[in-house]
This record gives structure tokens, C-alpha cells and sequence, in this order.
């Protein structure tokens, strides 16, 4: 089956919404293309969020879970 998709217009690429910016996805809208970020609060989360300081034991593994499964029971529930 075919995953749906709900579309959001986020004016200006998102920069009213500085937030909205912190990943890949501002390069793809910089492009054109549409793209989506989800996030769990990036920089207040984790402050080494996107640095050199970024490591594998900087995370928060249960945290990481338990997020993959709110966006699955989401997903789920937009069929």
C-alpha cells in the first residue's frame, strides 16, 4: 500500500520559523523540492545537536524509540 501524503506550505522556505531549518530538509526547499522534518526539539534535546560533538553516546536511545513509535502510531492513524 501507498504511504499518504499531507502537505504543509511553509512560506519562505521556513525561515520565519528558524526551527524549522536545523536539518536537511532546508537544503531541499533551498532547491525546490519538497521535503519534511521531523524532529523531537533538536538543539533543546541535545545541545551537541549538529556539531563536532555529535557522537553516538551524546544520544538518547530510549528516547529515539519512543519517538519511531509515536511517528508509526501517527502514521498509522492518517490511513
Amino acid at each position: 500500500p501507498r504511504l499518504p501524503v499531507h502537505s504543509l506550505v511553509v512560506p519562505l522556505r521556513g525561515y520565519p520559523l528558524p526551527g524549522s531549518r536545523l536539518s536537511d530538509n532546508a537544503s531541499f526547499w533551498d532547491k525546490g523540492y519538497p521535503a519534511v522534518m521531523i524532529t523531537d526539539t533538536a538543539y533543546y534535546r541535545n545541545p551537541n545537536y549538529h556539531t563536532s560533538r555529535d557522537t553516538p553516546e551524546t544520544l538518547d536511545y530510549q528516547a529515539m524509540a519512543q519517538l519511531v513509535k509515536s511517528i508509526a502510531l501517527f502514521l498509522e492513524g492518517t490511513k
